[in-house]
């Protein structure tokens, strides 16, 4: 690519120069042949006033001739009435009148004059000078062909020596050509680079002359192109993530909904086959269809929370609470389902001055979900604790925690507790009537205020859940779709 850059400036500077050499030739040629013939006819006329002088009436064509040697010239003279006296070339009987020739006419009106033109006598072309004399006009003649030789000779030495000057020329425009070629060779490759798909590539010193700036721009362009492809190709993952999210969700939702309506429609199908009339069976199975009803109310609602999280739709109130408060409502909120179970509910001691900045609906909703958890997993008989405490040096986050002395939950399945459908013990989670969805919404409203989640757990040994609260106001959006995103991709 560089040397057939470096070949086409080479023969474009080439022709460039051969075109000014050719006009200098052309426009020196004139000048010089005007200028030769002007100092021409000026040495003629002063040649002819002196000559004019040494030719007597009288005198015949050997003293025409002997003047014409001394001029180096064609020597002719003119009566006044226009006919030739003597001719140093030719019999002046046989030449025609020449009274109506140009420099004739000036001449014998008593200026000198001169013309160019072909000799009907000699058949050449001739620069004619004529001067006033005592027998009328005196004319001298030149071929112009010695004026031609003349002319030529001048013209080659004047090109011999242009040609010379045209060298540092061609050598400077040669090293030019190399500077340009190799960095617009450069810059080409690096085109074909950044066509190809290397976005990353980059032109080693382009520098701040023209080409530079061109180099500096294909740079910045690189850069430009490497950013947006890299967000493209983020932005491609991403959608590949959500796409099977979406399938993933589509699926889960299709078996959980499968589940409860396929037990609604068997019973009901049984009662309607008579099972109705049977006193032993017909209110049981009536029970059943209404645990299952119960239970996709549940899951359209958690679906629904859900929804509104990516839609942006949740709406916050903030305000501050004593923390301590809120954690005793939720507490009288599940005692009923605790009792039935005989499990105790335990508040563990907390400051009544300690307060967080929070929506207090949506932590009873965040509450409720871990406490129903702690108590559907944990056997009778059990305790539940639930405590808060400040966690950082400067009191600005408040950490609550429920822990209960259930069941506990392997660690391989801690990672994954938080994703939307995902059960640790399927069988036992569908059998005590859970979505699948509670950990999710609890994982939501709790980023929702700038907070996370965690949990500690081992098996056997009860589990922990831990969310953070702010004390004071952060900022927080009060729309719950702030970290839809979080929750979409958990």
């Amino acid at each position: 690519m560089t040397a057939r850059i470096f070949l086409k400036l080479i023969v474009s500077v080439l022709c460039v120069l051969m075109v000014a050499l050719a006009a200098v030739d052309v426009l020196a040629s004139r000048v010089v042949e005007a200028n030769y013939r002007e100092t021409l006819t000026r040495e003629l006329t002063d040649k002819g006033n002196i000559l004019s002088m040494l030719y007597r009436a009288g005198d015949g064509p050997e003293r025409a001739r002997a003047i014409a040697r001394a001029a180096g010239s064609r020597v002719t003279v003119i009566a006044p009435d226009g006919r030739v006296l003597a001719d140093s070339e030719a019999d002046p009987s046989h030449m025609e009148n020449h009274k109506n020739r140009p420099e004739v006419a000036a001449a014998l009106s008593g200026m000198p004059g001169s013309s160019v033109r072909r000799s009907p006598t000699i058949g050449a072309e001739f620069l004619y000078v004529a001067v006033p004399c005592n027998q009328g006009a005196m004319r001298l003649a030149v071929p112009l062909v010695e004026v031609a030789v003349q002319v030529n000779s001048i013209r080659r030495r004047m090109l011999a020596s242009t040609a010379i000057a045209f060298l540092p020329a061609i050598i400077v425009a040669a090293f030019f050509a190399r500077f340009v070629s190799a960095k617009l060779g450069a810059i080409i490759d690096y085109a074909g680079t950044l066509a190809e798909g290397n976005f990353r590539a980059r032109l080693a010193a382009p520098g701040t002359d023209e080409l530079g700036v061109l180099g500096n721009k294909l740079n910045d362009t690189g850069e430009k192109l490497e950013v947006m492809f890299d967000q493209l190709q983020h932005e491609h993952r991403e959608l590949e993530k959500l796409e099977q999210i979406r399938k993933d969700f589509v699926i889960n939702v299709s078996h959980e909904l499968r589940t409860p309506l396929a037990s609604i429609q068997g019973y009901s199908e049984t009662l309607i086959d008579g099972a109705i009339h049977d006193p032993e069976n017909n209110l049981r199975f009536l029970q059943i269809i209404r645990q299952n009803a119960e239970r996709l109310t549940s899951l359209a609602s958690d679906l629904l929370t859900l929804s509104r999280a990516e839609m942006k739709s949740q709406k916050f109130q903030f305000a501050s609470y004593r923390i301590g408060s809120l954690l005793r409502d939720c507490l009288d909120a599940v005692r009923p389902m605790a009792d039935k179970k005989r499990i105790e509910l335990r508040l563990e001691p907390i400051e009544d001055s300690v307060e967080v900045f929070c929506d207090s609906k949506a932590v009873h909703q965040l509450m409720g979900n871990l406490l129903e958890n702690a108590i559907k997993y944990t056997p009778e008989d059990g305790i539940i604790f639930v405590g808060a405490h400040v966690l950082s040096a400067g009191g600005d986050i408040v950490e609550v925690h429920v822990r209960d002395t259930g069941i506990g939950i392997p660690a391989a399945d801690l990672p994954r507790l938080f994703e939307r459908f995902y059960r640790v013990d399927k069988a036992r989670s569908r059998e005590l009537g859970g979505t699948g969805l509670g950990l999710a919404i609890v994982k939501h409203l709790a980023r929702a205020h700038g907070g996370d989640v965690r949990v500690e757990s081992a098996l056997g040994q009860g589990s922990t859940f831990f969310f953070t609260l702010p004390v004071h106001d952060t900022g927080m959006p009060e729309r719950g779709g702030a970290v839809a995103s979080e929750l979409t991709v958990s």
